[in-house]
């Protein structure tokens, strides 16, 4: 299961060191409950690996509005802090998959 990542934890997360992975979404936005399942998924499989977690955008607004969150699902990838890339909309979960690996590289 993702982790929750809200405007209070988000900057300690991002310090741990490790890989991370932030989804942006809400619970009404339908494609955002297509991508979920997918995010879960990955952070079973990267667990250890990667950080993996959601960031509830009606709950926390601090972060989404550092990284200029306009449209959900957003997923953000960091390494070592910095943002290193970015899917925006619904995709495969290959897709992310690929992102993750290259960020493990």
């Amino acid at each position: 299961m993702a982790l929750e990542i809200t405007d209070s934890n988000y900057k300690e997360i991002l310090a741990e060191g490790k890989p991370v992975v932030i989804d942006f979404w809400a619970p009404w936005c339908g494609p955002c409950k297509m991508v979920g399942p997918i995010i879960d998924e990955l952070a079973e499989l990267y667990d250890g690996q990667v950080i993996i977690g959601k960031c509830d955008v009606d709950e926390s607004s601090d972060l989404p509005a550092e990284y200029g969150i306009r449209n959900i699902p957003t997923v953000l990838f960091f390494k070592n802090g910095e943002l290193v890339d970015k899917q925006v909309g619904s995709a495969p979960k290959s897709a992310f998959d690929e992102k993750i690996k290259k960020m493990l590289l």
